[in-house]
């Protein structure tokens, strides 16, 4: 049965003031979600002077409606944070009744403490830069680190990619599978899910030795002879994710598969997973693949598009968004 998340909603009815637009970093997947909706995608410019300056126009009228604006602040992320800073200004100053930025990565999540001296908090920073550009709430997938809602003074919608994951795995039907966390910090999110799956749940203990390097250090749970199926929010270099599963092949696992919702995949990380023990690694579409990763066979995209237009259409409508999960 196709989970609720990603059931085709009711067709839309026809409504001037509903739109939807998008900014440069992931059109295709604004276009899915207004094929969901049954409604076609508003019309905005976007070009950049010859210095790299950036210029929006909104193309139709928005007095009185209610808009989101569909961007994850993804590589490159100043920019594509610049674009959707300069639409929301836009669009408040068009007379938009509502404006709601639709985050499905959302930047700078990782810096949301000050773990050094003279350090900024950059994620509670960004939070207080979309509300001034005139945000009214906002809706994110899979925030690094779920209290970073607190950072913001309006609603803000917090999605999960579980839902679809999960019915991934179901479907692959692994055997003997338990759920792994590569850290300590993503025990709750790996509980969860291994929940869902009706599976135990193991965790890798690691050391970070310096920005995106890390040690790891030993696996606490029981994985011999098991399928492990690591989860995580994000995957950046590849380098946590690889080592976590050399960890797992050494302590006994049979196989090793892993998913997480954003695939950052930033400098060596494709080419560290095609060499990897990993047998495949399932992402979601919150950030667009580049060419290497569309072309490397380990890992696989699922869509989250009917979940985000399902969530749009609840906050459009006023009802609930948490029936999505349950």
């Amino acid at each position: 049965m196709q989970p609720k998340s990603e059931r085709k909603p009711q067709r839309a009815r026809r409504d001037d003031k509903f739109k939807i637009f998008s900014g440069s970093a992931n059109e295709a997947l604004t276009d899915e979600v207004c094929n969901f909706l049954d409604l076609p995608r508003a019309q905005a410019h976007m070009t950049r002077f010859s210095d790299g300056e950036v210029y929006v126009q909104i193309l139709e009228n928005v007095r009185g409606a209610d808009v989101f604006v569909i961007q994850p602040t993804s590589f490159p992320v100043d920019e594509h944070l610049m674009e959707l800073l300069l639409m929301i200004d836009a669009l408040k100053r068009a007379s938009a009744r509502r404006i709601t930025p639709v985050i499905p990565y959302f930047g700078y999540a990782r810096q949301d403490r000050k773990d050094k001296p003279r350090v900024p908090i950059s994620s509670k920073l960004v939070a207080d830069l979309l509300t001034t550009a005139g945000a009214n709430r906002a809706l994110m997938v899979d925030l690094h680190a779920p209290q970073i809602q607190g950072f913001f003074n309006i609603p803000v919608d917090h999605l999960f990619a579980s839902p679809v994951l999960v019915d991934h795995f179901r479907k692959l039907n692994l055997p003997n599978l338990t759920v792994v966390s590569p850290d300590a910090g993503g025990v709750e999110r790996a509980r969860f899910f291994a929940k869902k799956m009706e599976a135990p749940m193991a965790i890798v203990d690691k050391r970070r030795t310096d920005m995106n390097v890390t040690e790891v250090m030993h696996v606490i749970g029981d994985v011999h002879d098991r399928t492990c199926l690591i989860l995580d929010d994000i995957i950046d270099t590849a380098g946590t994710l690889v080592k976590t599963a050399e960890a797992l092949i050494k302590n006994g696992a049979m196989k090793v598969y892993a998913c997480a919702s954003h695939p950052v995949l930033s400098g060596e990380a494709i080419a560290r997973i095609s060499t990897s023990h990993l047998e495949e690694v399932v992402v979601t579409n919150t950030i667009p693949l580049t060419n290497a990763g569309k072309n490397e066979p380990k890992i696989k995209v699922l869509s989250i598009a009917g979940l985000l237009a399902r969530a749009i259409q609840s906050i459009h409508e006023e009802t609930s968004v948490s029936t999505l999960f349950t």
